[in-house]
């Protein structure tokens, strides 16, 4: 490697997607050391491993074991590029809650859509899985979130994300927060259909839709 960003990038992905941590430690401090923009760093080395990761996963190249522990890998990296992210001073992140409705423990992609919104700057309020309709309402609210993100990956929990809307409705606060909806059997006409204000078919749309929603460049 000749030190070049792109170099670096490319490194950082493959590290990602080969579940090297102490490589992918490595590389990040090389890019903090070396004043590379950690930013670029996360998204165009960490997100872009873990995007690749998740098309292995989708194509059962790679399976949930795999994919965890990329995603560990990114976390490393994260943690040491994080904290040298320049962001505006007047920009204030956007808060996200994201969940597993309730009835529903399966949280792998959940838990992909939070690590792919917190590496593009968004402060995420995770509650986990198997989460009844209101605690998403009063969490949203106690916390000023911005999105309330919901999954599952259950036909027979679908309807708790109608819930969910509903108790916003019934509140007055609908129109405080954008619901996003995501999951196996979740569809663009599902989210339509319960009043959701988007469908998210993996991590990487999802991220594209939240930025749209809340107003930030794509």
């Amino acid at each position: 490697m000749t030190g070049q960003p792109e170099e670096l990038f490319h490194a950082l992905s493959d590290a990602v997607v080969g579940m090297e941590e102490d490589r992918v430690r490595e590389l990040a401090t090389r890019a903090v050391d070396t004043g590379i923009d950690a930013l670029a760093a996360i998204d165009r080395g960490l997100v872009a491993g873990m995007n690749r990761a998740g098309k292995l996963f989708e194509s059962e190249e790679y399976f949930i074991p795999e994919l965890l522990l990329c995603s560990d890998a990114m976390y490393v990296g994260l943690d040491i590029l994080r904290p040298h992210v320049k962001h505006d001073a007047k920009q204030i992140r956007q808060k996200v809650v994201i969940g597993v409705v309730e009835g529903d423990t399966h949280d792998i992609g959940k838990n992909l859509v939070k690590i792919m919104l917190e590496a593009s700057g968004f402060e995420i309020v995770d509650l986990g899985r198997d989460i009844p309709a209101q605690r998403f309402v009063d969490v949203a609210v106690s916390e000023n979130a911005r999105v309330i993100a919901l999954s599952t990956l259950m036909t027979t929990t679908m309807d708790a994300m109608a819930d969910v809307i509903q108790l916003l409705q019934k509140a007055n606060l609908r129109d405080r927060f954008k619901v996003i909806v995501g999951g196996g059997p979740i569809s663009q006409s599902f989210a339509d259909h319960i009043g959701a204000d988007g469908y998210a078919a993996g991590a990487p749309a999802a991220v594209k839709l939240v930025k749209k929603l809340v107003g930030e460049a794509v």
